[in-house]
């Protein structure tokens, strides 16, 4: 029995998420619509705020997949960020672009901020904000 994994990169704000799932078996049909169909499932859910209802998140398959079905290589997914725009200079990878936002110094409660700063102990949490 093959073990499934799932495994994700980027920062809230980020230039965009990366999702990698390993384990799936070969031949499964999937396609970025099946993805993007469960994805706008999101935005009826239920949340705090509005936020979900804004943001309708696209999926690209990057690989895993040839012709509509699963090759049992690993899957890469990328969503990237529509408000990115608004974020470049304050999540920028770039050096020269570090104090262009304040830090974020106070913790939400209820989400990832606290253990994210106890494992790390960043001084801006925006580095870990939704993990």
């Amino acid at each position: 029995m093959q073990k499934l994994r799932f495994f994700t990169s980027g920062e809230s704000h980020g230039r965009a998420l990366i999702g990698i799932l390993e384990g799936i078996p070969a031949e499964l049909p999937l396609s970025s619509e099946d993805i993007n169909r469960e994805l706008k499932r999101r935005q009826i859910g239920y949340g705090r705020g509005g936020r979900m209802k804004i943001e309708s998140d696209q999926a690209t398959i990057l690989s895993g997949v040839r012709w509509g079905k699963t090759l049992g290589s690993p899957i890469s997914v990328l969503i990237d960020n529509k408000d990115w725009l608004n974020w470049q200079r304050g999540m920028s990878i770039e050096k020269d672009h570090s104090d262009s936002i304040p830090p974020v110094t106070r913790p939400r409660p209820g989400h990832v901020d606290i253990p994210g700063f106890w494992e790390y102990w960043f001084t801006d949490i925006r580095n870990v904000l939704e993990g």
